[in-house]
């Protein structure tokens, strides 16, 4: 038998990654050196593996941005999603280019979700990419 993720348990598993809260009587953040952000990363195609690097962008001053695990840097789950509390911006191109596809979230170059943009986005000197608030959006089916 196939099963699917209880909408009630999506949102203890995001509120968990994303949020550093605790699922009652189930499992609670990392109480000694817990992760204190989640790393947001661009691609130039799926990412081929569950590491961060893969297809990753490399227009001359991109680095991934960290998102804080908590409140002020995630939404509060809700039908088994969530989305980015505040702004996400990236460091404006001074060189080189690329062709964004994708974007991922991660924790030590460890992929926990990833996707296809909307549309590409080319990027090039003088360009800054970013997400809007609540334009990055996690889910779990």
């Amino acid at each position: 038998a196939s099963m699917s993720t209880a909408t009630t348990s999506a949102n203890s598993i995001l509120g968990l990654i994303y949020r550093a809260e605790a699922w009652a009587d189930i499992a609670q953040d990392d109480g000694s050196s817990p992760a204190t952000t989640l790393d947001i990363a661009l691609h130039t195609a799926a990412p081929a593996s569950s590491a961060q690097t893969s297809n990753e962008a490399t227009f001359t001053s991109y680095a991934r941005v960290a998102v804080s695990r908590s409140g002020t840097g995630w939404s509060a789950p809700s039908g088994g999603e969530l989305s980015n509390f505040a702004l996400i911006q990236f460091a404006e191109c001074t060189g080189g280019s690329n062709t964004i596809t994708h974007v991922s979230v991660g924790s030590g170059g460890t992929i926990i979700h990833y996707g296809a943009l909307t549309a590409s986005r080319a990027v090039s000197s003088g360009i800054q990419p970013q997400f809007a608030a609540s334009a990055l959006v996690s889910r779990i089916t």
